[in-house]
């Protein structure tokens, strides 16, 4: 088929947009239309009419007419589907198909006009997609936005960090009874020597009200020692302080308040170590769009050996992983390629050599890439529904699509656009409303086989639903997204089983739909 031209004009024959895809002159496109509402008579069915050299297909769109003109040796049956394209291209961007509203949105039509025929041909898409190529959304924009946001995150930790530091030393300051960044000076050193100290002493965390109501006693000078200079007022704040104070509230971490039955995550242990130690650890990457479809996902691996004896030092650790051509796996230089190929062991390339003793070796590493859905360890779907009085109706659910993984510690963050405020009606897990981050975090301390799906039901402010993109989400599991584990290890030189130890770890680094 070839189209030579999209328009759509009036009954009178009036052209209100036309995009021809073929070299014509402007006169002989509109001399064509302007002869349209001539060939067709009143009360006809026909969707099609021919003359010498062109024929048009038409469709009415309420007062209007959208029209292709295309040559008679056209596909009539692809041009009626092309047609029908065009006609729901036209009522998706326009509230009306009128005149009006037809020339407001004209540049966006003529846009997605070009997707569907290109160089008066038919490409081979649909609604959506078209729909996807007119809003332009790039990948590489969303991990520049991405890294952008990090910064911008580490930017403020620095801040609340330098502040905390801040708020110590004033403490300190204050409670060896000196103005705030004075300095430290011991008052017994004859010669006025500086002693700086940084870190706070167990003493600093004294609450300063108690400290400035007991300001008079602690300042009494001995009898006969007055001095005519003005001495520091202890129970006056200095303009620093007052400073810092202003400030304070933008920079200083709020008190997290747990909700009733939230989870608090267990301070972590220090595990047992044996003399062959052995380190898995997978950092999961994923980005989709709003709708939920994966755009991309990233698994990056490593595994460290950390030799204590040197006497242990010539093993061999057999290992397992999923077989998935997909996975690429990369070895150290030292270690026998040809045998992790082939039997999946870890030794080195000349036996007759140990492994180096105290160090932390990376031995294999290795990355998977994938945009197929069922490869995703955990699907998240967000579903915000504008109301009427100026808020969304947000529904998000989750589902474990990795049936041999538990999470743990799983936080889903959703952005707050218009205010800090969220009214949950049903959740799975537990909730906090951050107010200073403008997030709801939706907490599930496991996600496992038993709890594979959970929802989420909330009002929260705001009509825009862009604004509740992009949705976080952060977990931790035991066990890995490609299963890579060491089975044993082998002592080459006494060829036998080798006491070892290990710790398998899976952890999100970017984790975010929309």
């Amino acid at each position: 088929m070839v189209v030579l031209a999209a328009s759509i004009v009036t009954k009178s024959g009036k052209v209100v947009i036309s995009r021809q895809f073929r070299e014509f002159q402007r006169s002989r496109i509109e001399g064509l239309l302007a002869s349209f509402p001539k060939l067709t008579g009143t009360g006809q069915q026909h969707t099609t009419v021919e003359t010498e050299h062109v024929r048009y297909v038409y469709q009415p769109l309420e007062d209007l007419f959208m029209v292709l003109i295309t040559n008679r040796q056209s596909n009539i049956l692809q041009d009626i589907e092309s047609l029908h394209l065009f006609a729901r291209v036209v009522t998706d961007t326009c509230r009306s198909c009128d005149e009006r509203d037809i020339l407001n949105n004209a540049f966006d039509l003529l846009f997605a006009f070009d997707e569907i025929i290109s160089e008066g041909y038919r490409e081979n898409v649909n609604l959506s997609q078209v729909k996807n190529n007119i809003d332009m959304e790039s990948h590489e924009e969303k991990i520049q936005e991405i890294i952008a946001r990090n910064k911008e995150r580490e930017a403020k930790e620095e801040l609340k960090r330098r502040a905390k530091q801040f708020d110590l030393q004033r403490k300190e300051a204050s409670k060896r009874g000196q103005g705030f960044m004075q300095g430290n000076f011991s008052s017994n050193s004859m010669g006025g020597r500086f002693s700086p100290s940084l870190e706070p002493a167990a003493s600093t965390i004294v609450n300063a009200g108690s400290y400035n109501s007991n300001a008079g006693r602690a300042s009494t000078p001995p009898a006969g020692g007055a001095s005519k200079a003005r001495g520091m007022k202890l129970g006056r704040k200095p303009k620093t302080a007052d400073l810092f104070e202003a400030i304070k509230t933008e920079v200083e971490e709020p008190i997290p308040r747990p909700i009733a039955g939230t989870r608090q995550p267990a301070a972590p242990s220090q595990a047992h170590h044996e003399n062959v130690h052995v380190s898995i650890e997978e950092r999961v990457s994923m980005l989709a769009n709003v709708d939920g479809g994966l755009e991309q996902l990233d698994v990056k691996g490593v595994l460290t050996l950390k030799i204590a004896d040197a006497s242990m030092g010539r093993i061999r650790l057999q290992l397992e992983a999923i077989d998935d051509p997909a996975i690429q796996f990369k070895t150290h230089p030292n270690v026998d390629k040809n045998v992790f190929k082939n039997e999946k062991a870890v030794q080195m390339r000349d036996t007759a050599r140990a492994f180096p003793a105290n160090q932390n070796l990376e031995v294999v590493r290795w990355k998977f890439a994938s945009q197929d859905e069922t490869a995703v360890p955990l699907s998240i779907n967000c579903w915000p529904s504008p109301a009427d009085n100026g808020t969304c109706d947000v529904n998000i659910e989750y589902e474990l699509e990795a049936d041999h993984l538990e999470l743990r510690d799983v936080v889903i963050s959703i952005p707050l656009p218009a205010e800090p405020t969220a009214t949950v009606h049903q959740v799975d897990g537990n909730y906090y409303v951050d107010a200073q981050r403008h997030v709801l975090e939706w907490q599930l301390p496991v996600i496992n086989a038993n709890n594979k799906s959970g929802l989420l039901e909330c009002t929260i402010p705001g009509s825009d639903a862009n604004g509740f993109f992009p949705v976080a989400a952060t977990f931790v599991a035991e066990r890995l997204v490609c299963g890579v584990d060491v089975l044993d290890v082998t002592n080459l030189e006494a060829n036998a089983p080798a006491v070892f130890s290990k710790e398998i770890l899976l952890t999100t680094d970017e984790y975010t739909v929309g």
